[in-house]
């Protein structure tokens, strides 16, 4: 009976596990990536403003798509 019961119990948990991440895991994981991204993308973008502050002291905010879409003589 103790075998029976060990399998048993083993068998419960290997199903556990196997399942994997339930519906509402999936989107946190996913709401977390994509938040992760945002702010990714916002420090790159602060980045590239306080480079460009330090290239043209006289502004006290660059717009880097100004820059980008002005043409290098």
């Amino acid at each position: 009976m103790k075998k029976v019961l060990t399998i048993l119990a083993a068998a419960s948990m290997l199903a556990v596990v196997a399942c994997g991440p339930s519906a509402a895991d999936k989107k946190k994981a996913e709401d977390k990536r994509i938040q992760d991204s945002i702010e990714s993308a916002q420090r790159a973008q602060d980045s590239i403003n306080a480079m460009m502050a330090t290239m043209a002291p006289d502004s006290t905010k660059v717009d880097s798509a100004a820059v980008v879409a002005t043409p290098a003589k």
